[in-house]
């Protein structure tokens, strides 16, 4: 028997709202791993943003600026 096969045999020995908990626990897991590559890719969009505004190839708004227009829609 495998390991899977085993941790598997146990899981679901386990009462209905330990099997569920273990199951929120795995499907997090997944959830984690997505989650932090794409704060990664935002990390790396903000710091080239900056990057480009510290270059003077993009210009800033100002805060009231960006409100107003979002205050059209």
């Amino acid at each position: 028997m495998t390991t899977t096969q085993v941790i598997l045999k146990q899981a679901l020995s386990l009462d209905p709202v330990d099997r569920a908990e273990l199951i929120e626990v795995l499907f997090r897991s997944f959830d984690k791993a997505r989650n932090d590559k794409i704060d990664a890719r935002w990390a790396e969009e903000a710091e080239s943003r900056i990057d480009a505004y510290d270059t003077g190839k993009i210009n800033a708004d100002s805060a009231a600026s960006v409100f107003e227009r979002i205050n059209k829609l």
